[in-house]
Protein backbone atom coordinates (compact mmCIF):
# COMPACT_ATOMS: atom_id res chain seq x y z
CA UNK A 1 0.00 0.00 0.00
CA UNK A 2 1.35 3.54 -0.98
CA UNK A 3 1.34 5.87 1.91
CA UNK A 4 -0.51 9.12 1.22
CA UNK A 5 1.83 11.68 2.67
CA UNK A 6 -1.20 14.66 2.33
CA UNK A 7 -3.84 12.01 4.72
CA UNK A 8 -5.14 14.11 7.41
CA UNK A 9 -4.86 12.75 10.94
CA UNK A 10 -8.16 11.41 12.25
CA UNK A 11 -9.89 12.54 15.00
CA UNK A 12 -10.72 9.55 17.35
CA UNK A 13 -13.06 9.55 20.43
CA UNK A 14 -12.68 6.98 23.15
CA UNK A 15 -15.14 6.91 25.73
CA UNK A 16 -13.24 4.82 28.33
CA UNK A 17 -13.87 5.32 32.22
CA UNK A 18 -10.65 2.62 33.13
CA UNK A 19 -7.74 5.26 33.16
CA UNK A 20 -5.86 2.13 32.70
CA UNK A 21 -7.39 1.04 29.26
CA UNK A 22 -7.04 5.25 28.53
CA UNK A 23 -3.48 5.30 29.21
CA UNK A 24 -3.12 1.87 26.76
CA UNK A 25 -5.03 3.37 24.01
CA UNK A 26 -3.33 5.91 24.06
CA UNK A 27 0.41 4.07 24.27
CA UNK A 28 -0.88 1.80 21.62
CA UNK A 29 -1.80 5.07 19.01
CA UNK A 30 1.29 6.78 19.64
CA UNK A 31 3.15 3.89 18.60
CA UNK A 32 1.25 3.39 15.65
CA UNK A 33 2.36 5.14 12.12
CA UNK A 34 -0.04 7.58 11.65
CA UNK A 35 -0.56 10.82 14.26
CA UNK A 36 -4.17 10.63 14.95
CA UNK A 37 -5.97 12.68 17.77
CA UNK A 38 -7.51 11.33 20.40
CA UNK A 39 -10.13 13.09 23.18
CA UNK A 40 -10.87 10.85 25.67
CA UNK A 41 -14.45 11.37 27.98
CA UNK A 42 -15.28 8.61 31.16
CA UNK A 43 -18.69 8.50 30.87
CA UNK A 44 -21.99 8.41 28.87
CA UNK A 45 -23.37 11.53 29.35
CA UNK A 46 -19.80 13.23 29.24
CA UNK A 47 -20.02 11.27 25.58
CA UNK A 48 -23.00 12.52 24.34
CA UNK A 49 -21.55 16.42 25.28
CA UNK A 50 -18.91 16.15 23.94
CA UNK A 51 -20.59 15.35 20.30
CA UNK A 52 -23.08 17.82 20.86
CA UNK A 53 -20.78 20.36 21.29
CA UNK A 54 -22.09 21.47 24.41
CA UNK A 55 -20.21 22.77 27.53
CA UNK A 56 -17.43 22.39 28.21
CA UNK A 57 -17.06 20.91 24.99
CA UNK A 58 -18.68 23.93 22.47
CA UNK A 59 -15.25 23.50 20.48
CA UNK A 60 -14.75 19.66 20.60
CA UNK A 61 -13.87 18.31 17.32
CA UNK A 62 -16.51 15.77 15.36
CA UNK A 63 -14.69 12.70 16.09
CA UNK A 64 -14.09 10.10 12.96
CA UNK A 65 -14.35 7.14 15.12
CA UNK A 66 -15.90 5.84 18.62
CA UNK A 67 -14.52 3.85 21.00
CA UNK A 68 -16.98 3.04 22.85
CA UNK A 69 -17.35 0.94 26.41
CA UNK A 70 -20.19 -0.31 27.22
CA UNK A 71 -19.94 -0.37 31.10
CA UNK A 72 -19.85 3.26 31.89
CA UNK A 73 -20.72 5.92 34.97
CA UNK A 74 -23.79 7.57 34.39
CA UNK A 75 -25.43 6.89 31.08
CA UNK A 76 -23.65 3.24 29.73
CA UNK A 77 -22.35 2.46 26.59
CA UNK A 78 -25.57 1.18 25.34
CA UNK A 79 -27.67 4.11 26.05
CA UNK A 80 -25.08 5.80 24.38
CA UNK A 81 -25.34 4.22 21.20
CA UNK A 82 -28.73 4.08 21.07
CA UNK A 83 -28.76 7.76 21.59
CA UNK A 84 -25.74 8.06 18.52
CA UNK A 85 -27.70 6.36 15.82
CA UNK A 86 -30.85 8.05 16.44
CA UNK A 87 -29.62 10.76 16.29
CA UNK A 88 -29.30 12.26 12.67
CA UNK A 89 -26.56 14.17 12.94
CA UNK A 90 -24.54 11.81 14.70
CA UNK A 91 -25.98 8.24 13.09
CA UNK A 92 -22.62 7.88 10.61
CA UNK A 93 -19.61 8.41 12.75
CA UNK A 94 -18.86 4.76 13.29
CA UNK A 95 -18.80 3.17 16.46
CA UNK A 96 -16.63 0.31 17.52
CA UNK A 97 -18.01 -1.34 21.04
CA UNK A 98 -14.38 -2.02 22.66
CA UNK A 99 -15.57 -3.83 25.80
CA UNK A 100 -14.70 -6.25 28.91
CA UNK A 101 -17.91 -7.91 28.23
CA UNK A 102 -18.22 -11.54 26.38
CA UNK A 103 -21.95 -11.81 27.18
CA UNK A 104 -24.33 -12.64 24.17
CA UNK A 105 -26.64 -10.12 25.05
CA UNK A 106 -24.24 -7.54 24.62
CA UNK A 107 -22.95 -8.19 21.11
CA UNK A 108 -26.87 -8.89 20.07
CA UNK A 109 -27.78 -5.63 21.54
CA UNK A 110 -24.92 -3.56 20.12
CA UNK A 111 -24.83 -4.44 16.88
CA UNK A 112 -29.05 -4.45 17.04
CA UNK A 113 -28.51 -0.82 18.12
CA UNK A 114 -26.21 -0.55 14.60
CA UNK A 115 -22.63 -0.70 16.23
CA UNK A 116 -20.13 -1.18 13.67
CA UNK A 117 -18.23 -3.82 15.41
CA UNK A 118 -17.83 -5.05 18.77
CA UNK A 119 -14.29 -6.26 19.91
CA UNK A 120 -13.94 -7.74 23.81
CA UNK A 121 -10.54 -6.23 25.09
CA UNK A 122 -8.50 -8.52 25.53
CA UNK A 123 -6.08 -9.87 28.79
CA UNK A 124 -2.38 -8.29 28.57
CA UNK A 125 -0.56 -5.43 27.09
CA UNK A 126 0.68 -6.98 24.13
CA UNK A 127 -2.70 -7.95 22.94
CA UNK A 128 -4.41 -4.97 23.66
CA UNK A 129 -1.47 -2.95 22.05
CA UNK A 130 -1.89 -5.65 18.44
CA UNK A 131 -5.90 -4.86 19.03
CA UNK A 132 -5.90 -0.91 19.04
CA UNK A 133 -3.07 -0.93 16.26
CA UNK A 134 -5.33 -3.26 14.18
CA UNK A 135 -8.26 -1.17 14.27
CA UNK A 136 -6.43 1.93 13.67
CA UNK A 137 -4.90 0.56 10.57
CA UNK A 138 -8.33 -1.02 9.55
CA UNK A 139 -10.74 2.02 10.31
CA UNK A 140 -8.08 4.63 9.55
CA UNK A 141 -6.25 3.58 6.57
CA UNK A 142 -8.38 0.77 4.89
CA UNK A 143 -11.95 1.79 5.56
CA UNK A 144 -13.25 4.95 3.49
CA UNK A 145 -15.29 6.70 6.18
CA UNK A 146 -18.41 9.14 5.41
CA UNK A 147 -17.65 13.24 5.27
CA UNK A 148 -18.34 14.21 8.50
Amino acid sequence: MVEDEYAVPAEILLVEDNPGDVLLTKEALKAGKMNNKLSVVSDGEEALAFLRHKDPYKDAPRPDIILLDLNLPKKDGREVLADLKSDPDLKRIPVVILTTSKAEEDIIKSYNLHANCYITKPVGLEKFIEVVRTLENFWLEIVKLPPG
